[in-house]
């Protein structure tokens, strides 16, 4: 369902737009209105992670916000990239993957990996490049977490964190839908 209301959103708006995608396909940000009841559903999966790692610290029984949710659909080719950037304005992003585009392969060598990056590293780095901080099991943190993407997968974030799209080396075709939520108080 998903990638068939994709597909006809694609032929409708053939050149999409572009924001931090370098090649592939970036659909507007409406595909709630336009991607039918898969899209809202996935919202809805979107909005319930989001509750689960989220606290009103002044209304902890019943918060007092609910999540506004924006999406969009992303359709990746061989070399297709994207930026580094955040969503501002928003308090959790995340990216749903419809189609890894692997077609099976499990080669790293294919690329496509969500980069994301910790914002405190690089001035971390410009002091002191040599040391590290520790993690809660005593190894050193990574400043950037590779997420190899698989059909199905949601990753959710917080939408100040940095990240990026490695470029993508397979044959087949990527889809991936993001998603924001914006925190609204509830009326």
């Amino acid at each position: 369902m998903l990638r068939a209301s994709i597909e006809a959103e694609m032929q409708r708006d053939a050149a999409g737009i572009q924001i931090s995608n370098v090649n592939g396909w970036h659909s507007n940000t409406q595909m709630i209105d336009w991607g039918g009841e898969a899209a809202r559903a996935l919202a809805y999966k979107a909005m319930t992670m989001a509750d689960e790692q989220t606290i009103d610290a002044k209304s902890v029984q019943k918060s007092r916000y609910s999540w506004v949710p924006e999406m969009w659909a992303n359709v990746s080719g061989q070399g297709d990239s994207n930026q580094y950037h955040f969503h501002p304005g928003s308090f959790w992003s995340a990216v749903a993957y419809v189609d890894d585009g692997y077609e099976g392969s499990y080669d790293p060598a294919l690329g496509g990996e969500l980069q994301l990056l910790d914002p405190r590293m690089p001035m971390v780095r410009l002091t002191a490049p040599d040391l590290r901080l520790l993690d809660d099991e005593g190894e050193a943190q990574r400043n950037e977490i590779l997420v190899r993407p698989k059909t199905g997968m949601i990753v959710m974030f917080p939408s100040w964190l940095q990240h990026a799209v490695r470029p993508f080396k397979g044959n087949g075709t990527r889809i991936s839908i993001a998603i924001n939520l914006i925190a609204a108080l509830s009326s």
